[in-house]
């Protein structure tokens, strides 16, 4: 086997796994899926049952499609949006690392996926079976592309911050 087919692969299967992880711990784990849609609603999202879903839904969908290899530069720019948002809005107050709730694990997630989408799924994939292949320049540029736009479009038409009072921003 080629080293580059199985690093594409681990990569695909890592990630896919750990968005399904995600997914399914949005849905079925701590506070199930009321839990995580107060926590959403805290963060300032209206809608927060249908966000918890959409999150679920796209973590898992995401994951999966990963997995197989299947229209990989959408399953990123899936993976790369929902980092953006829990970036910008959960972590980014945080500063930068993990252990302080910053977006170190999002980022690198987030970079991890858009270098998926710029180098392809490898050969041991769906898309490459159905020569549905888009990698390179362009594929990294659907990913990116797609996800500034759908992480845009959630934000302006769900995110309404609540503004801090005189004593939270002390």
């Amino acid at each position: 086997m080629d080293a580059e087919v199985a690093a594409l692969l681990l990569v695909r299967v890592v990630v896919g796994i750990t968005m399904i992880a995600h997914g399914l711990n949005h849905w079925r784990g701590g506070g199930r899926i009321d839990g995580t849609a107060r926590w959403f609603s805290g963060l300032g999202l209206r809608q927060g049952r249908l966000q918890a879903w959409m999150s679920v839904v796209t973590e898992i969908g995401a994951g999966a499609l990963l997995i197989v290899g299947l229209l990989t530069p959408l399953a990123c720019a899936a993976v790369i949006s929902v980092m953006l948002v829990a970036g910008i809005l959960a972590h980014r107050p945080n500063g930068f690392f993990v252990f302080k709730e910053g977006y170190e694990y999002v980022l690198v997630l987030a970079v991890v996926s858009l270098a998926l989408a710029l180098l392809g799924p490898g050969e041991w994939s769906v898309d490459d079976a159905a020569g549905i292949v888009l990698d390179g320049w362009a594929g990294g540029a659907v990913a990116l592309g797609v996800a500034v736009a759908a992480t845009a479009g959630l934000l302006a038409t769900f995110w309404r911050p609540v503004p801090k009072t005189a004593e939270q921003q002390v």
